[in-house]
């Protein structure tokens, strides 16, 4: 599920969801994006992030994979394009005030493609060693689309040999979720044939890498669910993912919260607590 859990993707040309885009972006930030800090974590060590590393994250949303990784001492440029409002809650976490002692000379937050991170890098200064792509795709008919065109821009900045993760949703049978973003494609009929949810297929990520011109190499499958203090949290949470903005362009934000509420029932402890076990996909490919 721009990241986001995956990209935010509008309806239909000219149309936009009915949503407080501000709001939302505080809501992934604070709520959703933290679910998938499993998947940063074990990426991460699989590929020993340290300091020595040099991290191009694409669609790097509110920076919460960025700090991770900056944190284990690696130089960390974000290139974010098609949210403003999760970038900005990037820049407050990643580049605070000139005073404080936080601030990392060796990160970058970009608005733009990625060409444009090599337009802001210092003369002089080596390729990235890793990129990433954490936005799980394999959710959203045609969510891979944009992917392959952003990977074939941001590998020319990458050295010969850097692995290049992307990210994907498991098989619908290990995501408990899934049952839950059924209820877009729902409400988005007649929408449903742009943006409306479909299973996760098997070689998603292996044909997004191969349209790139890189070479996978290895794989791995990581638990991250998704668990919420009460269901309104859990709404906030999932709504804020962008899975749902057809559903709302299609219906109404009172009709879409009401019906994802009463999916998450089956999912809603006896202490009021959402608790959905998902399984995440990860794939690392190689620059050519």
């Amino acid at each position: 599920m721009t990241p986001t859990l995956v990209r935010q993707h509008l309806p239909h040309a000219g149309a936009a969801p009915r949503v407080d885009l501000c709001a939302r972006a505080r809501d992934w930030s604070e709520i959703q994006e933290r679910m998938l800090v499993p998947l940063y974590e074990a990426v991460y060590e699989r590929v020993e992030v340290g300091p020595g590393t040099r991290l191009l994250g694409l669609g790097c949303g509110s920076g919460l994979a960025l700090l991770i990784a900056a944190s284990r001492g690696a130089a960390v440029t974000g290139v974010e394009s098609s949210s403003p409002e999760r970038l900005a809650l990037a820049r407050q976490r990643l580049l605070p005030e000139a005073w404080d002692t936080r601030a990392r000379a060796d990160t970058r937050l970009v608005d733009g493609p990625p060409r444009d991170a090599a337009e802001t890098a210092d003369a002089g200064k080596p390729p990235y060693n890793l990129v990433t792509a954490f936005d799980p795709i394999g959710c959203l008919a045609g969510d891979s689309e944009g992917l392959g065109e952003t990977l074939a821009a941001a590998t020319p900045l990458a050295e010969r040999g850097a692995p290049v993760v992307l990210a994907g949703w498991g098989p619908p049978e290990r995501c408990a979720t899934s049952s839950v973003l059924r209820v877009a494609t729902k409400l988005a009929d007649p929408l449903r044939s742009t943006g409306s949810w479909r299973p996760a297929r098997r070689d998603d990520l292996e044909e997004v890498a191969q349209r790139a011109g890189l070479r996978p190499d290895g794989s791995g499958r990581v638990a991250c669910p998704f668990g919420y203090a009460d269901a309104d949290s859990a709404v906030r949470g999932l709504l804020s993912t962008g899975l749902f903005d057809a559903a709302i362009s299609a219906t109404d934000q009172a009709q879409v919260d009401k019906e994802v509420t009463e999916a998450l029932h089956p999912h809603q402890r006896q202490d009021g607590t959402v608790w959905m076990p998902n399984v995440f996909r990860y794939l690392i490919a190689r620059v050519p």
